[in-house]
């Protein structure tokens, strides 16, 4: 999950990185209120989850509370690279005496953490990489050891980092470093970290990035979340402990296992293009236990997508049997009744599957039809799609 930046911020400021005083608003007015309560001058900026703020006019400096508000109305519903603005932050203006960089991230390359330093802070971090790669170091941590003060101040050196303020750099970055194991994130970055002109550090703009598969150990976490940015589908399925992606495209995908519906999207895709570009419109794995409600919950998640004009089940038994995923079918079907209305193309194959395709056929389902291969059944199901 990536927070806004005034997420970060404040997550920041709970694990004691050096940040100054902001705020969230949703209107000029809150904006307004913000500024005044702040004093002086303050930054505008737009919350989007998205680079590039600042070329497209989504930063502002304001003079005062009233200039806040007028850049603030300026902002709000702002299109930026496709994200609508509902939010700015109004941040304290600070005064910039240079700009540098950390980051703590998730190499899953190398399967370690890496600690990211730089003394040329506010750029691009990838334009900082290609063109001046001696400015940026890598520094891998290992997580069962973690990062020491001393590690953190030769990291600094290493850096090039002025030898005035190598102290505090070295604190902020054990800071993150908090920040990153205790919140359980994939990313912690800073970019700018300035340096004042009294000499101070500061984390003036963050990005972090949450492991949701941690969610289960930080309920606070919720609260970060982004209803109004959240696919409604994805959020029901969610609230199923269903694994679904929604994608743009016509044919709904139910399947067993990952690997098997990768393969299925990918099958999908190629088939489609024999009947106008047809595509998969989700990911949906049910997992082993392709149980009666499971497969209720998937058909119905799917079939609740005006995009859907067809449903691939593809399934291969395994520990789950294919005659417990027809009968999953049929009962799903008896259960979701008159919501059912699109046709339903399924293949079976592996474990029990004669028995399994026995009871669709009996079934007699008008909905379902069976293909015995999966490049025949994608096929149909683009086929039916596109009529």
């Amino acid at each position: 999950m990536d927070l806004f930046e005034y997420q970060a911020r404040d997550l920041f400021e709970k694990h004691g990185v050096p940040v100054l005083a902001g705020a969230v608003a949703t209107t000029a007015d809150e904006a307004q209120a913000a500024a005044a309560k702040i004093g002086g001058k303050v930054v505008v900026k737009a919350q989007v989850k998205v680079g590039g703020r600042g070329k497209a006019g989504g930063v502002k400096l304001a003079e005062d509370a009233q200039d806040a508000r007028e850049k603030s109305s300026a902002i709000l519903g702002m299109d930026i690279k496709g994200h609508i603005v509902n939010k700015v932050m109004i941040a304290q203006a600070a005064p910039i005496d240079s700009e540098y960089y950390l980051a703590i991230l998730l190499d899953r390359s190398n399967r370690t953490f890496l600690i990211m330093a730089s003394v040329a802070g506010g750029m691009d971090i990838e334009q900082v990489a290609h063109e001046t790669p001696e400015k940026l170091i890598k520094v891998p941590v290992n997580s069962n050891q973690g990062l020491s003060k001393s590690e953190a101040l030769k990291i600094v050196a290493d850096a090039k980092f002025p030898a005035d303020i190598a102290e505090q750099v070295a604190d902020t970055l054990l800071l993150i470093w908090k920040v990153f194991t205790s919140e359980d994130a994939t990313l912690v970055e800073i970019n700018p970290l300035v340096k004042t002109t009294d000499g101070r550090i500061i984390a003036l703009d963050g990005k972090v990035t949450l492991d949701d598969n941690a969610g289960f150990r930080h309920p606070d976490h919720e609260a970060l979340i982004d209803e109004s940015a959240a696919d409604p589908l994805e959020a029901l399925a969610k609230a199923k402990n269903l694994n679904y992606v929604k994608l743009e495209g016509q044919v709904g995908i139910i399947g067993n296992g990952a690997g098997l519906v990768m393969s299925t999207l990918d099958v999908v895709a190629y088939a489609g293009e024999k009947f106008g570009g047809v595509k998969p419109a989700n990911f949906l794995d049910i997992g082993g236990g392709a149980s009666a409600q499971v497969m209720a919950d998937g058909l119905s998640i799917i079939l609740g997508d005006p995009d859907v004009k067809s449903v691939f089940v593809n399934v291969f038994g395994g520990i789950t049997s294919c005659d417990a995923v027809a009968n999953g079918i049929v009962q799903a079907l008896e259960m979701l009744g008159s919501k059912a209305t699109k046709p339903i193309v399924v293949r079976l194959d592996g474990n029990n599957v004669l028995e399994g395709r026995r009871i669709l056929n009996e079934a007699k389902h008008p909905l379902v039809q069976q293909l015995d291969t999966m490049d025949g059944a994608a096929s149909r199901a683009a086929e039916l799609a596109a009529k």
